[in-house]
């Protein structure tokens, strides 16, 4: 056992060496884009055999990890990484249906980004998360009145609650734990068991169901997920709350979603506003606002389920064969209308 791992270390490292010389060379020929078509070749790794039959969670029952094997299928401390082909979607809706459950969605729509994402997100929300469930939306806006209104099936219901419009982007960012912890202790906790965060300059192009559903639950990021760990873009400054040290960290986390029980959101939320906090006191801001300190949160206390890029795509990468159906999809960034 132990020479097969260092025969897969020393692969691994092999290739990590072969690409990083073919992309070097790509990136003076052609440029950044080259990196980005080369970084499919860095293998993920593999599920161990022992684990692959045992896994199972009270919202999909066993899942078939071994259906995807050019991928990773779980982590090194046992939870799954869902992705399309491990689990059947017709167990996953009855378990949920039996637990009856409500699903939270909570997605803030602050400045221009309430005129330019937030109708096209509900309406695609409506199509796809979570059919057939209890669902209520949260809209977090400091323009409750201008907040759309699309038809909302039966059992379905939108809530919005008003925010402070802070000058900064940047603090909105940040201020978005604060905001959520709030609402986790308020009517939202009290309304939903589980509860999804996600971000609004995004659509849904297919289910988004309760295969997703977890304790706690962290998303892949569709351009870091490939990377070699060394080379992922952590809070490095050791005077951050935010920071991990060389070695430390298992995979880079999307902050545009992440979701779990109540009780679990709570606590993740209360940690990332107390290392912002922590920041601000020492005149510091984590390098990638809020991502970063949800990063630092998921090394510390491993999450219980994580998505695979199928369920937060950006189009921007391009198609890929493991990327069989896209749950989210990125609008494209259009920085210089939405943000002042």
């Amino acid at each position: 056992m132990a020479l097969k791992e260092r025969l897969r270390t020393w692969k691994r490292i092999f290739w990590q060496l072969i690409l990083l010389t073919v992309g070097l060379s790509g990136l003076v020929l052609y440029g950044l884009p080259a990196i980005r078509h080369l970084e499919i070749f860095i293998p993920m790794g593999t599920c161990p055999l022992a684990r692959m039959s045992l896994m199972r969670d009270n919202f999909t029952g066993p899942l078939r990890l071994w259906a995807r094997p050019e991928v990773l299928t779980c982590t090194s401390w046992g939870a799954p990484i869902i992705w399309d082909g491990t689990f059947d979607p017709d167990v996953a809706q009855q378990k949920a249906i039996q637990q009856n459950l409500t699903i939270g969605l909570t997605v803030f729509a602050v400045g221009r980004y309430l005129e330019k994402y937030l109708a096209h997100f509900l309406e695609t929300a409506e199509q796809h998360f979570m059919v057939g469930q209890r669902v209520v939306y949260y809209v977090f806006t400091e323009r409750p009145a201008a907040v759309p209104r699309p038809p909302l099936a039966p059992g379905r219901e939108l809530r919005v609650e008003r925010v402070f419009r802070h000058r900064r982007w940047q603090d909105v960012s940040m201020d978005r734990m604060r905001t959520l912890h709030a609402a986790l202790g308020g009517r939202l906790g009290r309304e939903a068991h589980f509860v999804f965060c996600v971000d609004v300059d995004q659509h849904f192009r297919s289910a988004f169901g309760p295969e997703a559903l977890a304790e706690s639950v962290a998303q892949l990021h569709a351009w870091h997920y490939h990377w070699p760990r060394r080379l992922l873009p952590y809070e490095r400054d050791a005077r951050s709350a935010a920071a991990l040290a060389p070695g430390e960290g298992d995979f880079y986390y999307h902050a545009a979603v992440f979701g779990g029980s109540v009780g679990a959101l709570r606590e993740l939320t209360a940690h990332c506003e107390q290392g912002r906090r922590r920041d601000r006191a020492r005149g510091l801001e984590a390098r990638w606002h809020d991502e970063s300190h949800l990063n630092k949160y998921f090394w510390l206390y491993k999450p219980a389920k994580v998505l695979s890029p199928e369920f937060c795509w950006s189009p921007e990468i391009g198609p890929r064969a493991e990327i069989r159906h896209p749950r989210l999809l990125w609008a494209p960034k259009e920085y210089d209308l939405v943000r002042d």
